[in-house]
């Protein structure tokens, strides 16, 4: 993980910012409303040229908790910047936080966050990635044959009881087409004591070749350290520990 740092002072100000603001919320300042569930993601491997992450490249199962959330959040189903985050817990113990938000599935919207009212939808990299010299963007699509999951996250959590909903994972360049590399499923959900304990750390809980980049790489470092200083978490808190859906 290489994140280019700012002057000291600004990456200070904005970590003892958040950490304030943190602790004035009592919780996350970050996508606050949320809900949590026990997940499986299954890899395909990556079709055309490798990417050169071999989480992404090469076919694997993973035991995965979900994080489905409002970014506001707004009342009931009211338009909202939603996020989807995932903790991929690999065999080394080493986990692969990927968090997305709603977005457009076009190159010129993928890396914008669009409030929308459904959380059936497209989700990407706001930031994108390096893997040696690539450019990567990373995103969970709907997929067609999957249950939807509605306008509130009350839906999501009755449609995670009655099925197992389904994401797709792409990756794709800053202008291709998005390549489909994966699956995510989920169902069981977790109780609200370890949802507040989930703590992500979408910078330095990456797979050793990706790292994150773009010029709010260090901004999101330093808002979810002080995000999780106000909560006394860490970067590695939380995740479920169960069985797979």
């Amino acid at each position: 993980m290489t994140v280019t740092p700012p002057p000291s002072r600004a990456a200070t100000a904005v970590e003892r910012a958040s950490t304030a603001l943190g602790r004035l919320r009592r919780g996350r300042l970050l996508h606050p409303a949320g809900r949590s569930f026990v997940g499986e993601t299954v890899i395909w491997g990556t079709p055309g040229p490798p990417t050169g992450v071999a989480l992404l490249d090469h076919p694997g199962r993973y035991r995965t908790t979900v994080r489905l959330s409002k970014g506001t959040p707004t009342p009931g189903s009211w338009p909202d910047v939603l996020g989807l985050a995932l903790r991929l817990h690999g065999d080394d113990g080493r986990p692969f936080d990927l968090l997305v938000s709603s977005s457009g599935a076009a190159p010129v919207l993928r890396n914008l966050p669009l409030p929308r009212r459904r959380f059936t939808g497209t989700y990407s990299t706001i930031t994108y990635y390096r893997s040696g010299r690539r450019r990567l963007w990373l995103a969970a699509l709907a997929d067609p044959e999957s249950v939807d999951l509605g306008r509130s996250l009350a839906t999501v959590a009755a449609a995670a009881r009655t099925d197992a909903p389904r994401l797709v994972l792409a990756v794709a360049s800053a202008v291709g087409a998005w390549r489909l590399v994966g699956q995510v499923s989920f169902g069981a959900p977790l109780g609200a004591e370890e949802d507040a304990a989930l703590a992500f750390d979408p910078v330095r809980n990456l797979p050793p070749e990706l790292r994150v980049a773009g010029p709010l790489a260090w901004l999101r470092d330093q808002t979810y350290r002080g995000s999780r200083r106000a909560r006394g978490a860490t970067a590695q808190s939380g995740g479920s520990t169960a069985t797979t859906v």
